[in-house]
């Protein structure tokens, strides 16, 4: 199957969205689909407001047409709701197309920490922008309730996996710091919520793997925490491993991939009770949820680190990317949604007319006509 994957975030970002995008990607390709990305890669870029990291598309609507017209793909799917993602989801609009969508991030949320934009507003939009969607995949259950609660419709389920080869139990003297180490790894952003975790009275070392925009001013206020900066592939795994306890401060995450990659390497989690933990940690077993952050991590110290080790090896990425190929919406599909955007009556007449523009059109086409 040709399979279209438009995402506005994509490598060299380093961050849970993309290393999900990417090995989906990978596994379909070795499963035999023909897979092509739309990426920032191939486009003129500018630095998001208040994120450098994300590079947002510049005139990406012709560009997107013209690779999605010549690509003629099986099944098309956006991962995100950025320049890119509207350009294709405007594309599948016009050609009669079935798509598919994916929930990463809790937007409404990110945004607001940033600039006072109500959640009300946002999430109206997300909610245009899925919902002409066949399905909108998104990570865990309690996550698809919370959508459906505001409006959103087509929710199916699509898990995570964890690489348990590279992220595995390991020898701990490799961090020389004062026990015990109270590990966070990930963006260092405001949405993250990490000062809940630095400004905690614990014992020990506070280290935090990662960077993003929020690094300098926590260093700055946090001088006695450890700053290690981005590290990647063994060495990432290597401090993962080396920890006691995973402290993941976030309520805004969909799922929190790290989680598994700490359990998988046997580490405890300590978090809040919010969307992502809930799904994942098995509170008491795995990792300690809690609003007291500190009980938490501390109570997380005492876990077994088998248990968390064995409950990571649950989750793999062959079972994750069979769930994603299960939800596409391939064209060949006998039944096909034209939903028309232009802001002007269509009578009677004219869907009749418009109707006969089809080639063949199935009993089933359906058409969503905004008119006055």
């Amino acid at each position: 199957m040709k399979i279209a994957l438009v995402t506005d975030a994509w490598l060299p970002q380093t961050n849970g969205v993309v290393r999900t995008l990417t090995i989906t990607a990978e596994r379909l390709s070795q499963a035999g689909h023909e897979v092509t990305a739309i990426t920032p890669v191939d486009f003129r870029t500018i630095p998001c407001p208040t994120y450098p990291e994300i590079r947002l598309s510049l005139f990406a609507a012709g560009r997107v047409r013209r690779r999605l017209d010549a690509l003629d793909p099986d099944a098309v799917h956006i991962a995100t709701e950025g320049p890119l993602g509207l350009a294709a989801r405007r594309w599948c609009l016009r050609r009669g197309r079935s798509f598919t969508t994916s929930y990463h991030t809790q937007f409404p949320e990110y945004v607001r920490a940033r600039v006072p934009i109500p959640v009300a507003v946002s999430y109206a939009f997300l909610r245009w922008f899925h919902g002409s969607a066949a399905h909108t995949l998104v990570a865990t259950p309690s996550m698809q309730n919370a959508l459906a609660e505001r409006g959103f419709r087509n929710l199916v389920l699509w898990s995570r996996g964890v690489d348990t080869e590279l992220f595995r139990p390991r020898d701990e003297s490799f961090l020389e710091l004062p026990r015990p180490i109270w590990l966070y790894f990930g963006r260092v952003s405001v949405e993250k919520g990490i000062e809940d975790f630095l400004a905690l009275d614990l014992p020990g070392t506070k280290l935090v793997v990662g960077d993003g925009p929020a690094t300098e001013s926590l260093r700055r206020k946090y001088a006695g925490a450890v700053f290690t900066g981005y590290r990647f592939g063994d060495e990432l795994a290597r401090h993962v491993a080396a920890a006691d306890v995973f402290v993941f401060p976030s309520r805004t995450d969909t799922f929190g991939l790290v989680l598994l990659e700490e359990m998988a390497c046997g580490i405890p989690v300590a978090a809040f009770p919010v969307t992502g933990p809930i799904d994942v940690v098995v509170n008491g077993v795995t990792g300690v949820l809690s609003e007291d952050l500190r009980a938490a991590a501390l109570n997380a110290l005492h876990l077994d680190r088998r248990a968390c080790r064995e409950h990571a090896l649950r989750y793999t990425w062959e079972a994750a990317t069979h769930q994603f190929i299960a939800s596409l919406a391939p064209v060949e599909s006998d039944r096909k949604i034209m939903i028309l955007e232009e802001f002007h009556l269509l009578t009677a007449e004219g869907a009749a007319r418009l109707l006969k523009t089809l080639e063949e059109p199935p009993a089933s086409t359906v058409f969503l006509v905004l008119a006055d």
